[in-house]
């Protein structure tokens, strides 16, 4: 009998390996240059790198360029000379963002006239900010001027920063029809995220990507699966005139202060491919998860792509990064989690939950364990812009040591000493583990990944661990000793946060019915408006409901 079923297993997983195997893969992602071969290269002996780039980077601390980074820069600045798309799969922390910040740069340098020439789109305002960031500690030493489009701050601010107006005598009426074509790009590169990309490219007067030369897709497998107001055929349609050439009106005379200035671009086919104008739009995708979807990747209109990759493996944990599995009692989760952030000193750590619902929980009753000598903090999407940043900044300089967080923070975030991140909740895909756990162990650095799990969550586990590189895990061991003092602390702390769930449920219930009593504008401006108002009285109540069903339980006090 036991015979049979080991056959059995073994044509279950056969099929399913078939299954895998006929999979389509794109024929350019069959054989990917390994970066990893590449080695590290010191700045001084960086082919062709601005000697005020150079510098730019040596004052930030940076004294060389990683693999990723310089078998980006040989593509581009190098032999390569962007003559193809270039997909990069390199695994967090390795790099990425000045890989395609750094070349960018280095070819606007030269650029005359101020328009937007590169056009970088991510998922998520906190990782434009961090982008942004970085290409600052680069860009203006050459002159180049770095702009963001994310809706932190409201759209005519963002107008202000992005657009140059024509200056007007005071006591004299204009015509603002009269200035249209006299509105000028104040950047050179912008750092966007779709929506609010959307927002001015239907709204802003004078804002164009009509000289965009360049277009970066960061953490490309999350933007390609979300439709974000289909930002992506729009820019791809604006970069495009109806005879498939780019710039359509590039033969047009621009109104300067200066006079009519003519812009002239080179016409001719682009040297090596047959038919394709030039100069194109190039393109940069780039994920530690990058997909391998056909219909995904077909959107991108790619020319050509090239793709690098770390390793064989499609899923990479960074090579310095320990992963450590810690067994829990059933329903004594919170307590295993006190008992291994004690262990840690007041190491920087990040803990991981699977919901919005969950981090708020778990946030509130680690603080009512009372006096940890541990500064922890809550980060989630649905807290208010202001209040997120505000918590990343301490969380960076060190005046908070943990901070408990949703998935909000999975994608790009990069802080620096990172010591611990802490699955409290096991990830449910192999993408999720890979982007959290990728919050540590970055830029060649040492990190643990611990996963709190019960018996029963082994199993998967394991499966989830088999579809990644460099994935040898060990048990942690969290000892009695440890526990055992926190019992009767942890009995208190659920007593406390229920009792503190149901007050904030009463108080924000009193709120929503005295909106509702205001009117049917006021509530209708409360449930169908844009993010913060959703995340406003009634989305708040149905949390507080649901965090009074999901308390933990005592039966292990």
């Amino acid at each position: 009998m036991k015979t049979e079923e080991r056959q059995s297993k073994r044509m279950k997983k056969g099929h399913e390996d078939e299954k895998k195997s006929s999979i389509p893969v794109l024929p350019w992602m069959r054989s990917p240059i390994d970066v990893d071969e590449i080695p590290k290269c010191p700045l001084d002996q960086v082919p062709l790198l601005h000697s005020k780039l150079t510098a730019a980077l040596q004052a930030s601390g940076i004294t060389s360029l990683f693999p990723v980074q310089l078998a980006v820069w040989q593509e581009t600045i190098g032999p390569g000379s962007f003559e193809r798309d270039i997909c990069v799969n390199s695994p967090t922390g390795s790099g990425k963002t000045l890989a395609y910040a750094l070349p960018i740069v280095q070819m606007l340098s030269t650029r005359s006239v101020k328009y937007i020439r590169a056009l970088v789109v991510l998922p998520t305002r906190d990782l434009a900010l961090q982008v942004k960031e970085v290409f600052n500690t680069i860009a203006p030493a050459v002159g180049l001027s770095v702009g963001l489009a994310v809706g932190q701050s409201s759209i005519a601010d963002e107008i202000a920063e992005l657009i140059k107006r024509p200056k007007l005598e005071a006591g004299i009426c204009y015509d603002p029809e009269d200035f249209s074509d006299e509105l000028q790009s104040s950047v050179d590169i912008l750092v966007a995220t779709p929506g609010r990309l959307m927002d001015h490219i239907n709204n802003t007067k004078g804002f164009t990507l009509e000289h965009l030369c360049y277009l970066v897709v960061d953490e490309t497998d999350r933007l390609l699966r979300e439709a974000y107001q289909s930002w992506l055929p729009t820019v791809l349609q604006l970069t495009r005139s109806s005879n498939g050439s780019l710039f359509p009106h590039a033969k047009n005379f621009l109104s300067t202060a200066f006079g009519s200035v003519k812009t002239t671009r080179r016409t001719g086919l682009e040297r090596g491919f047959k038919g394709k104008p030039y100069p194109r739009l190039a393109k940069m995708i780039l994920s530690a998860t990058l997909t391998q979807d056909p219909s995904k990747l077909s959107q991108l209109e790619l020319h050509h792509p090239l793709f690098l990759a770390s390793g064989q493996m499609r899923y990479q944990f960074p090579e310095q990064m320990q992963l450590l599995k810690v067994i829990c009692e059933p329903n004594c989760k919170p307590l295993y989690l006190v008992a291994l952030l004690q262990s840690m000193h007041g190491e920087k750590s990040i803990v991981f939950t699977s919901s919005v619902d969950s981090t708020h929980r778990l946030c509130a009753l680690l603080k009512f364990f009372g006096d940890l000598n541990i500064n922890i903090e809550e980060y989630s999407g649905v807290q208010p812009q202001a209040i997120r940043s505000q918590t990343l900044k301490a969380f960076r300089t060190g005046e908070v040591q943990v901070l408990v967080s949703s998935d909000a923070m999975t994608r790009g975030m990069d802080v620096e000493g990172v010591r611990n991140v802490i699955n409290y909740d096991t990830p449910p895909y192999i993408k999720t583990f890979i982007h959290r756990a990728g919050r540590t162990a970055r830029a060649g650095l040492e990190g643990r990944c611990f996963t709190l799990l019960h018996n029963d969550e082994e199993r998967r586990f394991k499966k989830i661990l088999r579809k990644a590189e460099n994935n040898l895990y060990f048990r942690y061991t969290v000892t009695p000793d440890s526990l055992e003092p926190l019992r009767p602390v942890y009995a208190s702390a659920l007593a406390k946060l229920k009792e503190s769930v149901e007050s904030e449920t009463y108080k924000k219930r009193k709120a929503g019915m005295r909106s509702s009593h205001v009117g049917g504008y006021k509530l209708l401006q409360l449930t169908n408006s844009d993010d913060k108002y959703r995340s406003g009285v009634i989305v708040n109540v149905k949390l507080e409901m649901s965090i009074i069903a999901q308390l933990p339980t005592d039966e292990c006090v």
